[in-house]
């Protein structure tokens, strides 16, 4: 018997979503994940999403395994995709309806805003080194401009998490930035224990910055919510940034909003239907 799936992307960054609401466990296990996701001999996609039933009184929970094969808390182009994927799922729903999703790192708020867009409340920051988890500072410090050696070479970096580990560093020419070797090297660094995405930002404008990526394990992707999210804070903690600014991605555009007065942090983005199918 296959399975059925359909295909999302936000900004490039792309998704199987599988609807998992009648089963509280993911009906795929981590390696046939990986077998879907691979590019040349299954669907091909950054990960592989679960729209599950809710917990804790949550309308839904959210599950997800990367191309690798590994989970990570939560992802912040995949839950706009599967706010959408919800949306489309229950067509009797008003196109504005919000969802609140359990994640592994917390509960998540998406609302849909209309011509394929999606609103997000990511939730506060963690800034505390213990919270991301790095040993770059003492553990209830913050970790700002701090130097790391990697690959022969000191970066300043900020480290966020936004219920992931982020390490943020800003450039000067985004684009120059050899991902594919500096990448792997950031991310299995020990002063990340659980390892860490990687952003590599070039300021623009205080409102706007312009963002590449290296996923803990997915690699090179063409967007990154969460990532989004961290180094728009990054950026205010380091006085570079507006709380409301434009990041730019290789796959479009995120707005983000860490707002002053609750500290919570706001992401609108796209999420777009590719195709659906039988695996």
């Amino acid at each position: 018997m296959g399975m059925e799936f359909t295909k999302y992307h936000g900004l490039g960054n792309d998704f199987i979503l599988i609807d998992n609401r009648q089963q509280p466990q993911p009906v795929l296990t981590p390696e046939q994940a990986m077998q879907m996701c691979d590019r040349h001999f299954g669907i091909g996609a950054d990960g592989v999403i679960f729209a599950l039933p809710g917990q804790d009184g949550t309308d839904y929970a959210m599950r997800i395994y990367n191309s690798d094969g590994s989970e990570p808390e939560m992802c912040g182009n995949g839950i706009r995709c599967l706010a959408q994927f919800l949306s489309d799922l229950e067509t009797s729903q008003p196109p504005s309806h919000a969802y609140n999703i359990h994640t592994q790192a917390g509960v998540m708020t998406p609302q849909l805003a209309g011509e394929r867009a999606v609103t997000v409340d990511m939730g506060m920051p963690h800034l505390a080194a213990a919270e991301i988890p790095t040993t770059l500072g003492s553990p209830t410090e913050k970790v700002i401009n701090q130097p790391l050696e990697v690959a022969g070479q000191s970066w300043e970096v900020t480290a966020v998490s936004m219920g992931n580990p982020h390490c943020i560093t800003f450039v000067e020419d985004a684009d120059a930035i050899a991902l594919e070797t500096i990448g792997p090297q950031f991310e299995h660094h020990p002063a990340f224990p659980k390892s860490t995405n990687t952003e590599f930002i070039q300021l623009v404008q205080t409102d706007y910055i312009k963002m590449r990526v290296w996923e803990r394990g997915a690699g090179i992707t063409l967007a990154c919510g969460t990532g989004a999210c961290a180094s728009a804070v990054a950026g205010v903690l380091s006085g570079r940034c507006d709380r409301t600014c434009t990041v730019e991605l290789p796959g479009g555009c995120l707005k983000i909003q860490w707002s002053p007065a609750n500290q919570r942090v706001y992401m609108t983005g796209p999420a777009e239907r590719v195709f659906s199918g039988n695996y």
